[in-house]
C-alpha cells in the first residue's frame, strides 16, 4: 500500500510491456531478453555494474559476524537525513535518491537523448529504488545476512575490476557516489541480488507449451474474410506471408514457435492458443495489435527455451514485487 505524503502521486506503476505497433511496421510478438529485463538493473547505475564485478551475491557464511545495520529506519531524530521514501519503516535517502536521478539524466544527455522524450523517468527511478528495497528487506527476512567482511570483498573485487583504488575512487567522484552512498546502494543491491537469485530458483526448467502460428490483420472484416478462406481450404502459412502485418514472423508463415503462458508480449493471443487443440483454428481475437487468426499446431511440456525461461524469471520477480507493493507500507515524502 503506497501512502503519500503530498497532495498527489503519480503513477508508480510498471512500464507497460507489450509492443507499439504501427501498420507495416515491425511488431514485437515474441517476447525478448531485452523486454524481458528488470527495470531494477535497466534504471539503476549500480545494478549492472556491481553485480557483474562483484559476482558470487552472498556471503560464504552465511551465520559470520558482525552484520551489517539492519535496512529498517532508526526512531526519528533532529538530525535524521532527509527520506525520499520509507519501505515498512526503511529509509531511502533523499539524498541517494537526487544522486541517482542526476546519473540518469547525464547518462542520457551523453548518449545525445532529450530528457523531455523520456516521460516522467524521475518517478520510474524512485520505483526502482523503492522496488529494490523490496526485495532487500525480503533477503534479510528469509534469512540471508550480508556481513561487513562480505561487503568489504565486495568492493575490494570492484577497486581491483576497475583498475585500483585512484581509478576507482575517480569513478565514485565522477558518478556522484560518497563512499557512504555507495556501500549503502552496494549493500542493498547484493541483498536484492540474492532475493532475485531465490525466487527465480523457483522456475521449472520444463513447462506446458504450445507450438502455433497467427495471422495478423488491422481489421475485424478482413481477418473474418481470411477466417472464412481457412475453412474454405485455404493454406495457413500462404495467408500469413501474403496477409499478415507481423514482420517478425510473417515470413515464417505466422509460426510463434514453442512458448508457455507469459512468453508473449500480447496475452490475449497466448491465452487463445492455450485454448485450442492441436491443429485447431479458433475464432478472431482482438487485441492492442490489430486482430488476430490463432491456429495451434502442438502441445506438451518441454524444456523452457534460455530466453523463455529467463522471461518466466522476470515474471516470477515481478509477481513478487506486486505482492510485496500490496502487502507493505511505503510511504512518499516526494513526489517525482
Amino acid at each position: 500500500m503506497i501512502r503519500p505524503h503530498l497532495s498527489a502521486c503519480p503513477d508508480l506503476g510498471r512500464v507497460r510491456r507489450g509492443a507499439y505497433f504501427a501498420p507495416r511496421e515491425r511488431v514485437s510478438i515474441i517476447r525478448t531478453a531485452m523486454e524481458a529485463r528488470s527495470r531494477l538493473s535497466g534504471a539503476l547505475l549500480i545494478a549492472g555494474l556491481l553485480v557483474a564485478a562483484c559476482s558470487g551475491g552472498g556471503s560464504d557464511d552465511p551465520t559470520a559476524s558482525p552484520l551489517l545495520p539492519s535496512l529498517t529506519a532508526p526512531p526519528p531524530t533532529a538530525t535524521q537525513p532527509p527520506v525520499a521514501a520509507l519501505v515498512d519503516g526503511s529509509p531511502i535517502r533523499l539524498s541517494d535518491y537526487e544522486a541517482e536521478v542526476r546519473r540518469y539524466e547525464a547518462a542520457q544527455q551523453t548518449a545525445g537523448i532529450d530528457l523531455a522524450t523520456l516521460g516522467n523517468y524521475r518517478a520510474q527511478l524512485l520505483q526502482a529504488l523503492i522496488d529494490r528495497r523490496l526485495l532487500a528487506l525480503g533477503a534479510q527476512e528469509a534469512g540471508f545476512e550480508l556481513t561487513e567482511e562480505t561487503l568489504s570483498q565486495k568492493i575490494d573485487q570492484l577497486v581491483e575490476a576497475r583498475g585500483g583504488s585512484e581509478a576507482m575512487g575517480a569513478w565514485l567522484a565522477e558518478h556522484a557516489y560518497t563512499l557512504e552512498s555507495f556501500e549503502r546502494a552496494l549493500q542493498d543491491e547484493l541483498l536484492a541480488a540474492e532475493m532475485v537469485a531465490r525466487i527465480t530458483a523457483g522456475v521449472p526448467e520444463e513447462t506446458d507449451q504450445v507450438h502455433a502460428r497467427h495471422i495478423l490483420v488491422a481489421s475485424r472484416s478482413e481477418a473474418e474474410n481470411l477466417l472464412a478462406q481457412l475453412e474454405d481450404g485455404a493454406d495457413f502459412a500462404e495467408l500469413a506471408v501474403a496477409r499478415s502485418l507481423d514482420l517478425s514472423t510473417r515470413l515464417a508463415g505466422g509460426d510463434l514457435g514453442w512458448f508457455p503462458l507469459g512468453y508473449l508480449t500480447v496475452p490475449e493471443l497466448a491465452a487463445a492458443a492455450f485454448a485450442l487443440e492441436p491443429e485447431q483454428i479458433g475464432p478472431v481475437v482482438e487485441t492492442a495489435l490489430g486482430f488476430h487468426i490463432v491456429q495451434t499446431l502442438e502441445r506438451g511440456t518441454r524444456v523452457l527455451a534460455p530466453d523463455a525461461l529467463r522471461a518466466l524469471q522476470q515474471l516470477a520477480v515481478e509477481d513478487w514485487l506486486r505482492v510485496a507493493r500490496e502487502q507493505r507500507q511505503i510511504e512518499l515524502f516526494v513526489v517525482p
